[in-house]
């Protein structure tokens, strides 16, 4: 790693942070700042980056590659060093002020990322970046925003809603540490970037699209038989049946799989089968099978400004015992829902 023109920033870490797997506690990270939840967490879970460090990168823009999951700019440093900074989504970038046109090439800029592992790398993930006459822009900011007296309300599941960041941390801890079946604590070891399915641009299924609201917005429409479930990744768009049918009998598997639903009282239940083999759809390279079963259950606050969603993940095949979680949406109007399309050019360059 050339060191001529950084400056490098170590932070004290809890002992057991350091021996956790990336994915885990960069999304602690992710939490503990203030602001929109950014992507940090998005879908690297080998430890990739030095995250107790940070370096400040100073040089001239030579190309900003404004695609998804991941936009990507590329620094030529004082030494005629070449750097690439992997940075968020263009949803998550949008929403903090980012334009395609926020850098140019010949903008001299400082970057400051979390430094590649491989320190043979000039590679980094960015955190902020200096721009054209001190302007800073955000990359990650993490978290959410602390609830205000004056949040937005609602009397229907209809609208746009944002996932509690601290919950959707928890559920990481949780899946990752949830005990395996021999097979799936050897396919987990076994596990490596290369393998993830996001590098094909395959989009999680639930549970973890449903937790991974906290840093891609939500949409539900409730329709008269049917209830519209959609997320900003990728497009992503669940069809949940209302209309009483049952799960067909061998009928066509998908990533996504097949959604019946049902009310009960003011709680509107989902019911998943049908799911395709996923090779890591949860987190850390844990997979998942075809007798994988998913039970959603969708309860408006009665001060109309969030859900309470509870989760049962049923996963025979890998998973020892049924997994549970809770997850909240916050109502969220005044948020714009930006779907994108995966690049699988830029969703693969991870792996690189």
């Amino acid at each position: 790693m050339q060191h001529s023109m950084h400056q490098s920033a170590k932070f004290a870490l809890h002992p057991r942070l350091r021996s956790l797997p990336r994915l885990k506690w960069l999304l602690m990270a992710c939490v503990a700042s203030a602001g929109f939840p950014a992507l940090a967490v998005a879908h690297h879970s080998p430890a990739r980056f030095l995250e107790d460090q940070v370096v400040a990168i100073h040089g001239q823009v030579v190309e900003l590659d404004w695609s998804n999951p991941h936009v990507y700019l590329a620094l030529e440093d004082a030494d005629g060093a070449r750097w690439i900074f992997e940075g968020n989504a263009t949803s998550n970038l949008r929403r903090l002020g980012w334009t395609r046109d926020s850098l140019q090439v010949g903008d001299t800029v400082t970057v400051r990322a979390h430094p590649d592992r491989d320190t043979r790398k000039n590679h980094g993930r960015m955190l902020s970046v200096s721009g054209p006459g001190e302007r800073l822009l955000q990359v990650m900011t993490g978290g959410q925003k602390a609830p205000s007296e004056s949040r937005p309300v609602t009397r229907s599941l209809n609208g746009i809603w944002r996932g509690d960041g601290e919950l959707a941390f928890k559920f990481l801890f949780a899946i990752i540490d949830h005990p395996l079946k021999e097979r799936g604590a050897v396919s987990k070891i076994a596990y490596d970037e290369s393998m993830d399915p996001i590098a094909e641009c395959i989009t999680w299924p639930t549970p973890r699209i449903v937790a991974w609201s906290a840093f891609y917005l939500a949409e539900i429409e409730v329709r008269e038989d049917v209830v519209l479930m959609r997320n900003e990744f990728n497009r992503l768009e669940r069809v949940v049946y209302m209309d009483g049918r049952d799960h067909p009998a061998d009928g066509a598997r998908s990533s996504q799989g097949h959604s019946i639903g049902h009310w009960d009282g003011d709680t509107l239940v989902v019911d998943t089968r049908l799911f395709s083999r996923n090779r890591s759809p949860y987190a850390a390279g844990i997979p998942s099978g075809e007798n994988k079963h998913v039970v959603e259950r969708y309860t408006l606050r009665p001060d109309g400004s969030a859900i309470d969603i509870d989760i049962l993940l049923q996963d025979p095949d890998y998973l020892a015992k049924p997994f549970t979680a809770q997850l909240v949406w916050n109502y969220s109007p005044e948020l714009e829902f930006i779907p994108f399309d995966c690049d699988p050019q830029s969703a693969s360059r991870f792996a690189e």
